[in-house]
């Protein structure tokens, strides 16, 4: 699969599905590469040209000096799809992701057809947690902070019952660049989409997950409620619904996307 150069940073993308269907772009969120999907890229290669890639600090893809911004991100996208000979295309993505969409949504209109935007928020007023978690793991490493990251991204009873899934996300997190990650959460502090949001007019789809301590459900109202004729889908999960609930996420995705 395709190393894609973005303005310098080597961005690795992994693409699946028919050359003439629809593209579905998926994104993924902090401390994750691409195998965050990995529940619903079968079933969504059966109906899509299903494109996934590693954001830069993570995965496969390269790490540039930050800072990183979501204007940064959202032109990696726009270099995808250009390098991949993609007019338009579906973009899901959650958290970080979804606030990918977010941007593309205002900021490229003319290059996607429908947003799903999955546990993610559009501002953060408080920037104390996030200067916490950077001085965190500047002194104590990403392997500190495996086990709060679990804590917040599933539930009790998910990590309970699926610990071979919580192995596989905590070893996806600790495969993170740190600098590529401490950039990241410098842009996801420093974003905010308030008055971007109401512009956009693309088909929008907004994932909440009921027991999200990440991203409340409040936040995903206010973007569903910013935008629009956005559609807003409740998931009983914590942060990283698609991993925690992997049928209700794929069928609101696909029920959204192919209706």
């Amino acid at each position: 699969m395709p190393m894609i150069d973005a303005d310098g940073c080597s961005i690795y993308v992994e693409v699946e599905g028919s050359d003439s269907a629809p593209v579905l772009m998926l994104s993924n969120s902090l401390g994750t590469d691409l195998h965050m999907w990995d529940d619903q890229a079968p079933e969504f290669a059966k109906h899509f040209r299903l494109v996934r890639y590693d954001r830069r600090g993570h995965g496969k893809s390269g790490t540039t000096k930050g800072p990183y911004n979501f204007a940064l991100f959202g032109r990696d996208i726009l270099k995808i799809m250009d390098a991949l000979k993609i007019k338009r295309m579906n973009l899901c993505g959650l958290s970080m992701g979804g606030m990918d969409g977010q941007w593309i949504g205002a900021n490229a209109p003319d290059r996607v057809d429908k947003l799903i935007l999955s546990n993610t928020n559009f501002y953060y007023a408080d920037k104390a947690p996030w200067a916490d978690r950077i001085k965190f793991v500047r002194e104590n490493g990403l392997a500190q902070l495996v086990g709060p990251n679990m804590e917040r991204w599933f539930t009790k009873g998910f990590r309970d019952r699926a610990p071979q899934a919580i192995a596989r996300m905590a070893e996806m997190f600790l495969a993170s660049n740190l600098d590529g990650y401490i950039a990241c959460v410098e842009a996801v502090r420093d974003m905010d989409f308030r008055e971007s949001n109401p512009r956009i007019t693309t088909p929008t789809l907004v994932i909440v997950g009921k027991q999200d301590p990440a991203t409340p459900p409040a936040a995903g109202e206010a973007i569903a409620k910013a935008i629009k004729g956005a559609k807003l889908v409740a998931i009983d999960a914590a942060h990283i619904s698609n991993v925690e609930q992997p049928k209700a996420f794929t069928d609101a995705v696909l029920n959204f996307l192919l209706n």
